[in-house]
């Protein structure tokens, strides 16, 4: 066997259903007394469920979380948790909330307790990505990867099947890019073909019945499963393509990875034949890309950049952001071979191999 090494995250994950009542037995086991919760202007009920989870350990909201964590936000958080001497922070809600957890325990060394409740993932990575002046950074800290994971299948209950969707192909996209990450292994690669496994046989069946816990309760398994995977490898040029595209055009960040990840897979196909013959066994199919874009369809999620709101104009200034700062691929990146994506992915072409 090839030799490895793998780091073992040391994130504690609490699984089930109703787990999010076990908040206050989670506070104290980590010694904390005053938890700032932390959600979107719209999620605010989401934040009364977790105080009241909490009980007097709550000693307030800040109701301000943004996509793509803007640092001027995170500034205000700060200010949030100062005044109220917090000595944690509780993140519930999605990749937005999570982020902001994460960015005030990468300035203040606080304990983080999440519960999320969509399958994106970032719950389970010592990675944080910030946007300031229309650039998003992204940078690695243990200070970043949360204390405790409370995953409570029946938050997830809630969400929309389109929704739903966009955040699993999400979670996908993590476990794609750890399968030739350059410092992936056997358990990642273990972990990333049954996390794509779980998500692509569930998804199907969570668009037809949405409330059953039986799917809702694999999906977020699955999710779990590839956000271990990102948090446990490099990221390759699907994430650092989304981040640009993302903190340049503030584009929603599921619906950009969902549109980018069929094309940055058919580039990097010829230079990745292991990590394909491993995706064609966990989605079941011959040919990964067309499956992945059919599942799009079924699903009814955007297929175009254009149609989520990225400016044609716009793919110059990315690419140009892109190579400003090199990373490892498993193909050669240039002007000319990122622009030739990002047309097609732009426009919607599809795999040059459909039909």
């Amino acid at each position: 066997m090839q030799a490895f090494i793998y780091q073992a995250q040391s994130a504690r994950v609490i699984f089930g259903s109703g787990t999010g009542g076990q908040l206050a037995d989670e506070a104290a086991r980590l010694g904390l007394k005053r938890l700032l919760i932390l959600c979107t202007p719209g999620q605010t009920a989401l934040a009364e469920r977790a105080r009241e989870w909490a009980g007097e350990r709550a000693v307030g909201v800040f109701a301000g979380a943004t996509m793509h964590t803007p640092v001027d936000v995170t500034e205000r958080a700060l200010v949030a948790v100062r005044d109220l001497h917090a000595d944690g922070v509780v993140s519930i809600g999605g990749g937005s909330t999570i982020g902001l957890g994460k960015a005030i325990a990468l300035r203040t060394d606080l304990p983080q307790i999440v519960l999320p409740t969509t399958y994106a993932g970032s719950e389970m990575t010592p990675i944080l990505g910030e946007t300031k002046d229309g650039r998003k950074t992204t940078q690695r800290s243990p200070k970043i990867l949360p204390e405790t994971v409370i995953y409570d299948v029946d938050l997830s209950r809630s969400l929309s099947p389109r929704i739903s969707a966009l955040s699993a192909f999400n979670a996908i996209a993590h476990a794609v890019e750890a399968l030739y990450a350059p410092d992936t292994n056997p358990v990642i690669s273990l972990m990333a073909e049954e996390g794509i496994r779980t998500l692509v046989a569930t998804l199907p069946r969570l668009i037809e019945f949405p409330d059953d816990p039986a799917i809702r309760s694999g999906m977020l398994y699955g999710a779990w499963l590839c956000s271990c995977c990102l948090g446990s490898t490099t990221m390759g040029l699907h994430h650092k393509l989304c981040h640009t595209l993302g903190g340049a055009f503030d584009l929603p960040h599921a619906e950009t990875h969902t549109v980018v990840l069929p094309y940055v897979m058919e580039f990097n196909a010829p230079a990745i034949p292991d990590a394909m013959a491993r995706l064609s066994a966990a989605m079941n199919t011959g040919d990964p890309v067309n499956s992945l874009l059919a599942l799009g369809r079924l699903c009814r999620v955007p297929a175009a950049l254009k149609d989520i709101g990225m400016p044609e104009e716009g793919i110059g200034r990315a690419v140009r952001q892109l190579l400003e700062n090199p990373y490892v691929n498993p193909r050669p990146l240039d002007a000319a071979v990122l622009t030739e994506l990002l047309e097609r992915a732009w426009s919607g072409a599809g795999s040059r191999t459909s039909g």
